[in-house]
């Protein structure tokens, strides 16, 4: 199967179903109820929580290798798997799974734009049969120059053409919302709520002119992005939206979460 591309749409998907290549694995990341009451055919669930560490202060960095192992085990997977992913929220959660198989350095992998709010809305068929997990024993290993860390961060902050993307609310941005000791953001970041970047009358798709509106922000494909929130799972999809643009953007597990407990962290109000 040729790769498909990044961003595949539900009438594209239920074509391609009609016969499923064996090395395509589609991702379900919605709620065990909803996965429950209806998935798209042949989807695996998988609890969004798999794929972070849980530790505080910062619950939302990257899984440890083992739980990665296990996680991978079970999606059967291979050098050649091509994940199609999607949840029911706009595309946190999945843009936080392909960051994560970025992480683990596998490149195949398609977002159902829209997930299961655009499937929904197209009306394409829903299945309620769960299928069996195609095992393997899969050893990944983390690639650090996609995993940002804090001394990243810093390294960069000088320099005129990186920019940090806050896709929390304005309310955490401004430091008026407090989840962390200090309140505030990244010394220069631009805050682009992630859920601007959907098209709230199509499904919840990618809105069509992302690429214009973050450039009114100052996010452009000439800059070197990082992108977090609270716990990298609504940057999780401006990762996703910036990757699809062709951006050089790189999410910040940590996130805000760490960076606001951490005792020697810079922070602008």
């Amino acid at each position: 199967m040729a790769d498909l591309p990044l961003i595949i749409e539900p009438a594209d998907l239920a074509q391609l179903l009609k016969q499923p290549p064996e090395n395509l694995r589609i991702v379900d990341l919605c709620s065990e109820p909803s996965y429950q009451n209806g998935h798209v055919e042949g989807a695996l669930h998988i609890p969004p929580q798999m794929l972070l560490s849980n530790i505080p202060p910062a619950p939302g960095r990257i899984a440890s290798v083992e739980q990665l192992n296990r996680l991978f085990s079970y999606l059967g997977l291979t050098p050649d798997t091509h994940f199609v992913v999607y949840d029911d929220e706009g595309g946190g959660w999945a843009g936080r799974f392909i960051w994560t198989l970025d992480a683990i350095g596998h490149k195949h992998y398609s977002y159902l734009n829209g997930g299961l709010q655009a499937w929904k809305s197209d009306e394409l068929p829903l299945s309620r049969e769960i299928p069996q997990p195609p095992f393997t024993e899969a050893h990944v290993s983390l690639d650090p120059s996609v995993v940002v860390e804090i001394p990243d961060i810093l390294e960069a902050l000088e320099d005129p053409n990186f920019v940090v993307w806050d896709a929390r609310g304005p309310s955490e941005y401004r430091g008026e919302k407090v989840l962390a000791q200090k309140g505030g953001h990244i010394p220069g970041a631009v805050n682009v709520e992630w859920t601007q970047l959907m098209d709230h009358r199509n499904g919840l798709r990618i809105r069509p002119d992302a690429e214009a509106f973050l450039a009114e922000q100052g996010l452009t494909k000439d800059k070197r992005i990082v992108t977090h929130c609270q716990s990298h799972h609504r940057s999780g999809f401006t990762y996703l939206v910036g990757k699809s643009l062709g951006f050089d953007i790189k999410g910040y597990h940590g996130s805000w979460s760490e960076w606001g407990n951490h005792p020697d962290t810079p922070v602008e109000i």
